[in-house]
């Protein structure tokens, strides 16, 4: 908050992956964090939260404290402008999908929520119980339904090994710029057979490699 505040800049939070937060210590928001509605955007989708992938029906949080500069310094209150710009823009969601989404609000939507993230949540810890009993160091897999592996190798080698090897699919970490560079990653979108079958492949590829 600190930082942006003594630059003049705004802090675009993404919090697409906010409903798999299990541990209580965790903030949810970063509006959780003092100062932070002067300085921050936060950025809300269904697409994890209820598998709306694909629907495009997201929102964004825009407290009128929020404020932006002009070129010469000049503060402007960002939510004036936000809601001009969605306005003219953006016509909104189509109908259907709106209702949707307000289903996930009510007390069946919710159970079912949190029953299909806590489904992620099961194949992301047997995803990093195996990786890690391998011997691999890894990040993620609590809270997150993405586990970061460190392969100790070149990530295209890593994934190449996988892909061909053991008939599983990843994503070179390295795609997502210099800090992933070594790593892969692992997603627990799946079924959780599946990742049983795609756990045992991959102990088989480490053991024989």
């Amino acid at each position: 908050m600190d930082y942006a505040r003594e630059n003049k800049a705004i802090i675009l939070f993404d919090a697409a992956y906010e409903t798999f937060i299990r541990d209580e210590r965790l903030p949810h928001s970063i509006f959780e964090i003092e100062g932070a509605r002067e300085v921050a955007i936060e950025f809300r989708s269904f697409s994890k939260q209820a598998g709306f992938t694909g629907t495009r029906c997201a929102y964004a949080v825009v407290p009128k404290a929020c404020t932006a500069y002009t070129g010469s310094g000049e503060p402007r209150p960002v939510h004036a402008l936000w809601l001009r710009r969605h306005t003219t823009k953006f016509n909104g969601v189509s109908y259907p999908v709106q209702r949707a989404a307000e289903a996930v609000y009510t007390p069946g939507g919710r159970t079912q929520c949190r029953q299909l993230i806590d489904y992620y949540l099961r194949n992301a810890a047997l995803i990093r119980k195996e990786i890690t009993a391998l011997g691999y160091e890894c990040i993620g897999g609590e809270n997150s339904p993405y586990i970061w592996v460190d392969g100790k190798m070149d990530s295209w080698k890593f994934f190449d090994l996988l892909l061909e090897k053991a008939n599983v699919v990843c994503t070179p970490g390295v795609g997502f710029g210099r800090c992933g560079a070594g790593y892969i990653r692992i997603s627990a979108f799946n079924d959780y057979e599946k990742v049983q079958t795609a756990m045992e492949r991959i102990r088989q590829t480490i053991k024989a490699a």
